[in-house]
Order: structure tokens, then C-alpha cells, then sequence
């Protein structure tokens, strides 16, 4: 299918709870003029505490790039996951332009301005620590899903 526009937002690639499977089977039936990342595409934050990268995790990026090759234009706005990347806005990574806002105009001419949000989040400016320790909380929470699925399945019961 063809759109004029693709966001994505909150990957968390270098997770055990991404689903870059999910989004490379969208990626596979979706094709965009325009793709926006919006921020925590990659987990930084979680890359730092251990090393996790499957393969899956790669062909993301190498899908995205050859987007970018063949001539979609790729914003890519940090969040606070990948804030590293802030101290490269202005440049770009084999076409993917990296940038701390865009502007978006919608098919009805509705000028939009996209950005993650995170600077807006007062725990992520004021207390980091709080941010940090919320991360833990829900990679935790994410641990727990999926042994309460594997659980489940047991059981013939369904994802949740």
C-alpha cells in the first residue's frame, strides 16, 4: 500500500520487548514519500546496561536506509531514549536526515509541527533519576508480560 506519510514512533529497538518483526512485516506491505521516526526508535538507555541487538533489530535499520536510498525522504527525531543522537541534529545517516522537529503539511494543507514531546515531559527535564527508574519499571513490567503469556499458552489461553 502507498501513503504520502509514515510516522513511527517508540521502537525501542535494542529491547527483548521490541517487536522488529511486527515492524518490518508493516514496512514490507507499507511504502511512504515520507517516513517520520519519532523518537526512542533506538533504546540507548537500554543499549548502555547490556549489549542486545538480534538481527531482526538490524534489518529495521536496513530497511529504513534502503527507504532512504531509493529516494523517501527519513526524519529522524530523538526522544529521551535516543537523546544521544541530539548532539547530531543537522546531519544526516545514509539519507535519514536527523532533526529535533519537522514540519509535517497534510494532504488538506494542515501545517503540523512533529516532535517526540519528551522536552515537554517535566520528569524526563527535572528528575531524570524518576525517568530512569519508570524505564526499569516497565522493562520489568515487559519481562512479566511475557512469562504470563507463555503462561497462558499453556492453558490455550491468548496473547495479552
Amino acid at each position: 500500500m502507498r501513503h504520502r506519510t509514515i510516522f513511527i514512533s517508540d521502537v525501542h529497538l535494542g529491547t527483548p520487548g521490541c517487536q522488529a518483526e511486527i515492524l518490518l512485516d508493516f514496512l514490507s506491505n507499507n511504502q511512504a514519500d515520507t517516513i517520520y521516526l519519532v523518537g526512542d526508535i533506538i533504546d540507548a538507555w537500554r543499549l548502555r546496561r547490556g549489549w542486545f541487538w538480534p538481527q531482526s533489530h538490524n534489518d529495521v535499520v536496513q530497511e529504513l536506509l534502503a527507504r532512504a536510498h531509493d529516494g523517501a525522504r527519513i526524519f529522524y527525531i530523538p526522544g529521551n531514549h535516543d537523546e544521544v543522537l541530539r548532539a547530531y541534529l543537522g546531519t544526516h545517516f545514509g539519507g535519514v536526515e536527523v532533526v529535533e522537529t519537522a514540519p509535517h503539511v497534510t494532504a488538506d494543507g494542515r501545517r503540523l509541527l512533529v516532535t517526540h514531546g519528551d522536552q515537554f515531559d517535566s520528569i524526563v527535564v527535572n528528575a531524570k533519576w524518576l525517568a530512569h527508574l519508570g524505564d526499569r519499571a516497565y522493562e520489568f513490567a515487559l519481562w512479566l508480560n511475557t512469562w504470563l503469556n507463555r503462561i497462558k499458552r499453556l492453558w490455550g489461553g491468548q496473547y495479552w
